[in-house]
């Protein structure tokens, strides 16, 4: 059976972008693993706590549990402040474990078989020629931190989200709506649906 770790963090509830996104990918996984099992995970409404907690070293080998159980993983990951949430960064600190997600001995990473997808959500652009290209530490510190465990994660991007929203960027509306459309044919790729199945 295959198991799925589903993984919100924005703060943004109904109106999150990265929600939408993680939700279709969950509904794209269930449809191509009709008999799949789900863990999910709220970062934003059930944060995990720094390292250094008392009940760390329990809630690490939990965190990694469940990511050794799942074939994938769906992390939606919303841009704040030119960074991933504080409550992404605290569940990569624990899921990064010698003994645990790597091996003590060699150095090996112990998670490289479970596949990783981030949907990524930016508020603006942040692409090639875009004054704000490569402020998103987001996307280019997330590979870096994990790396040591094996797990490499693959990036679904949806930009300029706050178009709907802010009067400034509103001529940037068909922009957004086209990276939205584009995420989600993106997310519809990701894992094969068969169309016989009943």
């Amino acid at each position: 059976m295959n198991e799925l770790l589903y993984i919100d963090s924005s703060v943004q509830g109904d109106q999150s972008v990265s929600r939408r996104l993680t939700a279709h990918a969950v509904d794209r996984w269930r449809d191509a693993h009709p008999e799949s099992t789900v863990t999910y995970r709220d970062l934003a409404t059930n944060p995990i706590p720094h390292l250094g907690d008392p009940a760390s070293p329990a809630l690490t080998a939990e965190l990694i549990d469940e990511i050794k159980r799942a074939d994938t993983i769906v992390l939606g990951l919303p841009l704040y402040n030119f960074g991933a949430p504080s409550t992404v960064k605290a569940w990569v600190d624990h899921i990064v474990a010698p003994g645990l997600s790597i091996d003590a001995e060699t150095g090996a990473g112990l998670l490289g078989d479970t596949e990783f997808v981030v949907l990524e959500s930016r508020g603006g652009g942040y692409g090639p020629g875009t004054p704000r290209q490569g402020w998103d530490h987001a996307e280019s510190w997330l590979p870096h931190a994990v790396s040591m465990t094996g797990l490499s994660p693959r990036f679904i991007i949806a930009e300029l989200t706050m178009a709907d929203v802010n009067p400034a960027m509103a001529e940037l509306k068909p922009l957004a709506a086209e990276s939205l459309s584009q995420a989600f044919t993106a997310i519809d790729a990701l894992w094969e649906v068969d169309e016989n199945a009943a």
